[in-house]
């Protein structure tokens, strides 16, 4: 990874330009085959990184609606077409949402694939009723921090995992309860009805064989390898959903739903904050635009 000077980019049609005041990062898109190639599988080298952004537009392509001038937004790139990681992007309008003048950049920047991820996560593809229990892995970190906080809102009960350091900050989020998979027995948690997994193998076995008839196992890392015996087993990847963003910035808002930033720093020394020494629990959010 190095800081370079890049052209700005143009807009095409249905597109807008935003100049990025913040720009979150997942570890794990250095991974993603479409970070280094387009949809017909050519490489795209060099890639600039990048898909959550809030910012303020700056020029409108042709045809598009919905969005001005001067208006202050935040949302998700698409995943071929990343490039937050920098001072403008072109995104396509439909991906983004207004970002109310009285949430930070910094706090917009957080929320796009951690809060969708959740929510359709919870809702769209685990069905999530009240009065339901759920199974949150991974419940301190960006993602987890997230589904724990939706679900409880939505009247569910929420164990979370993690390992013996993430207790508290789980617990502080909202879930009921806490399982130390490195410690606890997972199996003594009995039966859930959905299953929130962010960690694949043996984890996901483990977890698929607690599901109750007719529960869901809802997987965003990769297709599923362990399905409950007589229930569904989903995985899927988060899409940019304008609405979804509102109703996720409304509970910021009004207090129902707080971000895990873990570590906010300038474009000068983004180098090093995306490639930390140490175990990052929460969102990495890089300031663009002072």
């Amino acid at each position: 990874m190095t800081l370079t000077e890049r052209p700005e980019p143009p807009a095409a049609i249905n597109d807008v330009i935003v100049q990025i005041h913040a720009a979150g990062f997942v570890p794990t898109e250095t991974e993603w085959p479409s970070t280094w190639t387009d949809r017909a599988g050519r490489d795209k080298t060099p890639s600039i990184l990048g898909h959550e952004l809030a910012g303020v537009v700056t020029a409108l392509g042709y045809g598009t609606t919905g969005l001005s001038v001067g208006q202050r937004v935040f949302g998700l790139a698409d995943w071929h077409r990343d490039g937050t990681l920098a001072e403008y992007v072109a995104i396509e309008a439909r991906n983004l949402a207004p970002l109310p003048g009285d949430v930070d950049f910094t706090v917009g920047a957080s929320l796009p694939i951690s809060g969708l991820t959740a929510w359709q996560g919870l809702f769209q593809h685990g069905r999530l009723q009240t009065g339901q229990t759920v199974l949150a892995h991974g419940a301190a970190g960006a993602v987890g921090t997230m589904v724990t906080q939706l679900a409880r809102e939505a009247g569910a009960y929420v164990i979370g995992t993690g390992r013996a350091a993430d207790r508290e900050k789980a617990l502080d989020f909202g879930a009921h309860e806490f399982v130390d998979l490195e410690n606890d027995a997972l199996k003594d948690v009995g039966a859930v009805d959905l299953v929130f997994d962010v960690i694949g193998g043996d984890v996901q076995k483990r977890s698929a064989a607690l599901i109750k008839a007719g529960g869901t196992l809802v997987s965003v890392v990769g297709p599923v390898e362990a399905r409950p015996a007589d229930g569904l087993a989903v995985d899927f990847v988060v899409e940019a959903d304008r609405a979804e963003l509102g109703e996720i910035v409304q509970r910021v808002r009004d207090g129902r739903l707080r971000t895990n930033i873990d570590d906010v720093a300038s474009l000068d020394d983004a180098v090093g904050a995306l490639n930390p020494t140490t175990r990052r629990n929460g969102k990495t959010v890089i300031r663009i635009h002072p």
